[in-house]
């Protein structure tokens, strides 16, 4: 499977580190015991390639009457490219927020009203990034039929938060193919198991108690 696949492939590449008596911290200020740069398969074109015909195969599969492609900046910019690129369609890029200077765009390529839509990123925690960007498109008046990324962790959080804004989001792998492919690798013994079983359960509770020295 695809997804057994690729994430042998991002831990092959150290694209994932996992440190549960270490954690990293996030952007958000989130302690986790796992963290993953994507872009780091920018670097192996096998991965590249395998990342580049997964997103493809799942828009002519689910998503046929696609007719462009967009990406959250910075990190799905790559991939997002090579997709529109696989599939020769148009490509744009959404930033976080509006330029200071220039034409001060957020977006970035030309989207028209009623185009339709995929919308690339390299990973998903809590949704919020891909969401932001996903109602950026809306309001230029395109139609964003799905959500697309490498790699999910599967909050609950994150999935009532797609449900909640109608955004199909479909992964190419996710944490639960990930942990089985560190286990059988060896790389993860039944103690960094059960603390990521812990953490993905509920990820704020588990930051708060690392921060709390529990």
């Amino acid at each position: 499977m695809l997804a057994d696949a690729l994430a042998r492939d991002l831990l092959r590449i150290g694209a994932v580190a996992i440190r549960p008596d270490d954690p990293f911290t996030w952007a958000s200020g989130r302690r986790s015991p796992v963290y993953t740069d994507n872009r780091l398969a920018l670097g192996h074109p096998d991965v590249r390639r395998r990342i580049a015909d997964g997103f493809a195969g799942v828009v002519r599969d689910r998503f046929p009457q696609a007719d462009a492609v967009s990406a959250t900046a910075t990190a799905g910019i790559a991939p997002g490219a090579l997709l529109a690129d696989r599939l020769g369609l148009p490509f744009s890029y959404v930033r976080s927020s509006a330029k200071g200077h220039g034409r001060e765009n957020r977006i970035e390529g030309a989207v028209g009203a009623g185009q339709r839509i995929v919308l690339v990123e390299d990973l998903v925690s809590t949704g919020g990034s891909v969401l932001s960007a996903a109602a950026a498109l809306r309001e230029r008046g395109a139609r964003v039929v799905a959500a697309l990324a490498v790699f999910t962790y599967g909050f609950p959080e994150a999935e009532a938060a797609f449900a909640d804004a109608g955004l199909p989001l479909v992964t190419l792998t996710h944490f639960g193919a990930l942990a089985d492919a560190a286990r059988l690798s060896g790389a993860l013994g039944p103690d960094a198991q059960d603390t990521l079983d812990d953490w993905r359960r509920d990820p704020m509770a588990w930051s708060e108690r690392v921060e709390g020295g529990g």
